[in-house]
């Protein structure tokens, strides 16, 4: 019988993401935006899937702000719609939704179709299956299911949060990088 369940290891492992200092999370932050970088570099992906980062997160801006210079990579940011969320191009402005997100001002969706080759995912944390924790709502976990061809998954975190126990379910996501520091 399991002494921790997902929701409990959720909470201690957000609670231990919040306590960095400035220091040591933009150090955190540039090492991990760099190892990711290299990554991109290696599999050139052409439509690549980030995030906008909640305060807990790693900020991976700068990737965002390299990578719409480039004439080769399509960047798409999360764009929430009902339980899921659809991948829509990164513009700004950005307002804030539902959670604290961030999101592009956005009011049609024109692909809903959008084949992606890479998704860089934020994680609270993993269990001992390396699937994904997140803070709850099953957003990645529905939209990674409505994906015909799955691309090239990373998961970042600024510190490592990993449960000793299983916690999670199959439907969780699993990963081909995790770039923690």
């Amino acid at each position: 019988m399991s002494l921790i369940n997902k929701a409990s290891f959720r909470k201690l492992a957000l609670k231990r993401l919040l306590f960095f200092s400035s220091f040591a999370k933009i150090k955190k932050n540039k090492n991990i935006c760099s190892q990711i970088i290299k990554i991109i570099d290696f599999h050139k992906p052409k439509k690549i899937l980030l995030y906008i980062p909640l305060q807990s997160e790693v900020d991976v801006m700068p990737i965002i702000n390299e990578l719409r210079k480039r004439k080769n990579i399509e960047v798409y940011v999360p764009f929430m719609k009902g339980k899921s969320f659809v991948p829509v191009k990164f513009r700004l402005p950005l307002e804030i939704k539902k959670f604290g997100i961030k999101e592009p001002l956005f009011s049609s969706f024109r692909n809903n179709d959008i084949r992606l080759d890479m998704i860089v995912v934020p994680i609270v944390g993993i269990d001992e299956t390396y699937r994904r924790i997140g803070f709850g709502a099953g957003m990645y976990d529905r939209f990674y299911d409505t994906l015909k061809k799955k691309p090239i998954t990373i998961f970042t975190q600024l510190k490592l949060c990993k449960s000793k126990e299983i916690v999670t379910q199959e439907h969780d996501i699993q990963a081909d990088y995790i770039i923690t520091m």
